[in-house]
């Protein structure tokens, strides 16, 4: 065991009086330490029982014969640091998780982990150290929230943003809003839709990394619970058989995770951490892949915010391995991958059914043939952009229009809120990158102020920072080379005219190439007063389009 350098031999004596400070037994000292790694905090609502399921994973490891360590990790909520400053902390965060599950299974060689994870940017930054670190590792999130409920309709988080546009029209009234306010997040649990928290424990059971289940069983669901004991004692079956997490990450893993990101219609959000987690797994994918695979894989689902379906609905209907099933027909997944489960994807869906073909379409009825996320290039975007293609209404997959140019978020919203923004305009908001943010923030707020004053089927809206998963409309994201590194981004003029071919996969700032040169020569990056973590992490990071993972 890799722990026994900790514990074995009289050299250890001052380790092992230290486990007993922890009133641990001998017995308990001689079998294997799982860390249990856990995001609860007070602040997340995704978050804020975690407690219980590491409980639960806990006695699921003792049962199996391991002797379990809690160990924390931090969290930012996205819906909270939205719209202001606290959003530049959220992406960043990842790499600190990264860093702190490396450091502590590490410090304390630990034999496996169980990381239980829920919001954003969690999921990816403990898988992303558990590549690094590669023990057997077992994921096991905390599930999402219930959907909410106004005027009798099921609601989500997403609506309370578009209900402050739908205010500020004069569409709704004071006491309407602060029902949404109210109803729209009814308790614990990643928010109800299939936003980035969602798509990623919906991907970690695509990956092989958690359990059936894992992104889908709402968080207040008993089975949620008995789900984590199950996970606690999978981890020390992966131990006893010293199956590691990157037998499981493997190129075919990560194929079979974007073409279900393609067909559950996820979060862009993805396309920043999937090829992340491969990177730190030591496999390469890109964007390109990404259309690839979206070309010839249908979008089976329209949770919110594409569609008026929440993930409690997804899993009566069978979940994802259900998803699975019905991809299995047209033979595009690799069956044949090993599981946490100690099985291969193949026998972990051979039950699955499809129980609502209205939530889960067949492959026979899907709604579009073609992915839910496509990724555009063009001179605009010379190394990509992502929109979620399968939240953008018919009419505007196809859109010209003058550009409305703002260099942050604030100003954005500033003009939006005033009635700047008329329909056909191309809303461009720059050096909100990953470095020239810092921190690439997401817009939930202007897009959703936009689709809240009835402008989604009219506006689109170009960014080189990210959206949240509760983005709908065309919204066009990760724009690289971001503004910051001279990308044509920072070059758009008020009134430029912008072309957005979502069915070709092109954009296009059109412009000449001369007066392009001409504005180039006379480009100042803005100045922007950056210090602490955001400093170094500007220094570090990478483009939107590796994945803005740190410079190697």
């Amino acid at each position: 065991m890799i722990s026994d350098v900790v514990k074995k031999g009289i050299e250890r004596v001052p380790n092992r009086s230290l486990f007993k400070a922890l009133g641990m037994t001998d017995e308990e000292i001689d079998r294997p330490f799982i860390g249990v790694v856990t995001a609860k905090s007070e602040i997340v609502p995704g978050h804020m029982w975690l407690d219980k399921i590491s409980e639960a994973v806990k006695k699921g490891i003792i049962m199996a014969g391991g002797t379990p360590i809690e160990i924390p990790a931090i969290g930012v909520c996205d819906g909270i640091a939205m719209g202001h400053q606290g959003m530049k902390y959220s992406l960043i965060t990842r790499e600190l998780i990264a860093d702190s599950t490396e450091c502590m299974a590490l410090a304390h060689a630990l034999d496996g982990l169980v990381l239980i994870p829920n919001c954003d940017k969690i999921v990816p930054g403990m898988l992303m150290g558990a590549c690094r670190l590669n023990l057997p590792t077992v994921v096991m999130s905390g599930g999402p929230m219930l959907a909410g409920r106004v005027n009798g309709q099921k609601t989500s988080l997403s609506s309370t943003f578009e209900a402050v546009g739908k205010y500020n029209a004069g569409k709704i009234t004071k006491e309407e809003l602060h029902d949404y306010e109210d109803n729209s997040c009814p308790g614990c649990g990643s928010c109800s839709g299939m936003y980035t928290a969602n798509s990623m424990n919906c991907m970690c059971e695509v990956l092989g990394v958690a359990l059936p289940g894992n992104g889908t069983i709402p968080a207040v669901y008993a089975a949620r619970i008995r789900q984590a004991k199950y996970s606690g004692m999978a981890i020390m079956d992966m131990v006893n058989k010293d199956i590691k997490i990157r037998d499981i990450l493997t190129k075919e893993a990560f194929m079979n995770a974007l073409t279900c990101d393609m067909a559950l219609g996820c979060s862009t959000n993805t396309m920043l951490h999937l090829p992340a987690i491969a990177h730190e797994a030591g496999v390469h994918i890109d964007l390109d892949i990404a259309n690839e695979i979206s070309s010839h894989t249908p979008n089976l689902c329209h949770l919110a915010p594409a569609g008026h379906t929440y993930m409690e609905d997804l899993n009566e209907a069978g979940g994802v391995k259900a998803v699975m099933k019905e991809l299995s027909k047209l033979n595009l997944l690799n069956l044949d991958l090993m599981t946490v489960t100690g099985k291969t994807i193949r026998e972990n869906i051979a039950n699955a059914v499809n129980k609502n073909p209205e939530i889960i379409r067949t492959i026979d009825n899907p709604y579009s043939k073609t992915g839910g996320i496509a990724v555009l290039k063009g001179n605009l975007a010379e190394n990509g952009c992502v929109v979620k293609r399968g939240a953008v209404a018919p009419e505007m997959l196809k859109h010209t229009g003058k550009a409305k140019v703002y260099n942050s978020e604030e100003e954005a919203i500033k003009a939006i809120d005033g009635g700047k923004i008329e329909k056909g305009d191309v809303v461009v908001i720059r050096y909100e990158g990953p470095k020239g943010g810092p921190g690439m923030r997401e817009m939930l707020a202007p897009t959703s102020r936009i689709a809240g004053m009835g402008l989604d089927k009219d506006c689109a809206l170009i960014t080189d920072g990210r959206f949240s998963g509760a983005t709908r409309g065309a919204s066009i994201g990760h724009v690289s080379p971001e503004a910051a590194e001279g990308g044509l981004i920072g070059l758009v003029e008020n009134g430029d005219l912008i072309e957005i071919n979502m069915i070709d996969c092109t954009i296009k700032l059109l412009v000449s190439d001369k007066e392009i040169e001409e504005r180039r020569k006379n480009w100042v990056m803005p100045k922007k007063e950056v210090k602490g973590y955001l400093k170094r992490y500007a220094q570090l990071v990478t483009s939107a389009s590796t994945g803005a993972v740190f410079k190697d």
